[in-house]
């Protein structure tokens, strides 16, 4: 953690991509429409691994600590994208030009300067190493990813996850089934029930953001294909071997879930160990419930609220609601699958009263478990204008945050990946959906 003390300058880039620290001005950071200094507790050294933005049509924004005034830069704005396992908690102060092209979809963090090093508004939210592939040189991931290409020349799945993932986008779900290690990837579906705002994998042909980073699976495995890279993965990895349906390149997992569940009867009828976890948006409980009858181990349910109005804003579902995911985290928890929340966070919005409450009720009467604090992958103006009418209190961090959840909800963990459950989760404290009840308060003495 940074030191209170620090107080980091400002970064600014050149038109030919060459970035700076300007020599008197401080960082500021953004949080929905507040701008400020950053909080002593959100400061940390750069992780590793993270990437730094120039940002296009958008002036940097300083603080000139003899005026105390802001200050516009004719330079540009810089951001931090963090590695894996940091949640941002601000994003960076700029004004932005007339006709700006739309940001890519990433997450923009506020970033700054001081004593020889960079300085990000984050927090590390989990101590899992499995994306960190520092030491592990390209090379060794593309005669891997080739060797298994060999090994397996009619799965088409395998096909896809090597060819595609690992070897185009450097996928570190993908890499990672390339070394035989954590977590293994299971895209099955071409199409989707939801128009989200920021998908990675398609947008409509009118939409705002211009490109995606991924492209979208473009056929359906069998079972057999499904199978056969689990229990390849399971053979490599055999302390805390997990299978993940619901990938970036893919729509929602549900709607191929008679293949899902077919694949997941096969795997454990044969023995299959492991964690299986499904990420989904969890918009149909039948097939939920069918899936957690198979064997699903896990259930990530991807979220940017728990208020239907701001969830249907960005997810923009067709054919089903904020209910049918309620009630889709029951139907698995009433069956013993452990519910975590994959919760889409974006300072300023996210750790809000509205927004906090309506999370706390969610947990509480559904029973979720976990809550995996990953970054909003959006314009950091463009999310704001998606949810215009609604209302939304002042920001209290990512920290409070945190606490705040924990208070009212104590069995609740926090992490950024999937974890290893085994074949069958121990919920622990976690209550039942509908069975928590509140410690009863303690008189106070009068005396």
């Amino acid at each position: 953690m940074a030191s209170p003390s620090i107080r980091p300058r400002m970064l600014v880039a050149d038109d030919q991509g060459n970035i700076y620290d300007h020599p008197d001005f401080l960082l500021m950071c953004r949080r929905g429409d507040e701008w400020s200094l950053p909080r002593p507790d959100e400061l940390m050294p750069l992780p590793d691994e993270s990437e730094l933005f120039l940002l296009p049509g958008r002036r940097a924004v300083g603080l000139n600590p003899e005026t105390g005034e802001t200050e516009v830069m004719e330079d540009w704005a810089v951001a931090a994208f963090a590695a894996p396992a940091h949640t941002l908690t601000a994003h960076p102060v700029y004004v932005t030009d007339e006709g700006a092209p739309m940001l890519p979809l990433f997450a923009y963090g506020a970033v700054g300067f001081a004593n020889g090093r960079f300085y990000v508004c984050a927090k590390k939210v989990d101590e899992d190493v499995r994306q960190v592939f520092k030491g592990i040189s390209r090379g060794k991931i593309e005669r891997a990813a080739k060797k298994i290409m060999e090994t397996f020349p009619d799965n088409r799945l395998m096909q896809h996850i090597m060819q595609n993932c690992a070897l185009r986008y450097a996928c570190p779900a993908a890499k990672n089934l390339c070394l035989g290690r954590y977590e293994a990837p299971l895209p099955t579906s071409r199409t989707c029930n939801a128009r989200c705002i920021g998908c990675i994998s398609q947008q409509e042909k009118d939409s705002k953001i211009c490109a995606t980073p991924q492209c979208r699976l473009a056929f359906t495995p069998s079972p057999e294909e499904v199978v056969e890279v689990m229990r390849f993965h399971a053979g490599r990895e055999t302390e805390k071997p997990v299978f993940s349906f619901g990938q970036g390149c893919e729509g929602e997992p549900l709607t191929e879930a008679p293949l899902l569940i077919e694949a997941v009867r096969r795997y454990r009828a044969e023995g299959g160990q492991g964690t299986v976890n499904l990420n989904s948006n969890a918009s149909r409980p039948e097939a939920v419930a069918a899936l957690a009858e198979a064997g699903l181990t896990s259930l990530r349910v991807s979220l940017n609220s728990a208020r239907p109005e701001v969830y249907e804003r960005y997810y923009r579902p067709r054919g089903y609601t904020f209910d049918d995911v309620r009630q889709s985290i029951v139907e698995a928890r009433s069956r013993g699958v452990h519910v975590a929340v994959n919760l889409l966070y974006f300072p300023g919005v996210t750790d809000t009263e509205e927004e906090i409450e309506a999370l706390i009720e969610l947990f509480r009467s559904t029973g979720v478990s976990l809550v995996q604090l990953r970054n909003l992958n959006i314009d950091p103006e463009y999310y704001p204008s998606l949810l215009e009418g609604i209302a939304f209190g002042p920001s209290v961090g990512l920290n409070n945050f945190r606490k705040r959840i924990r208070r009212a909800c104590p069995w609740i963990e926090y992490g950024y990946f999937n974890p290893y459950l085994g074949d069958k989760a121990d919920m622990g404290d976690t209550p039942m959906p509908g069975e928590w009840e509140p410690e009863p308060e303690t008189p106070e003495n009068d005396d």
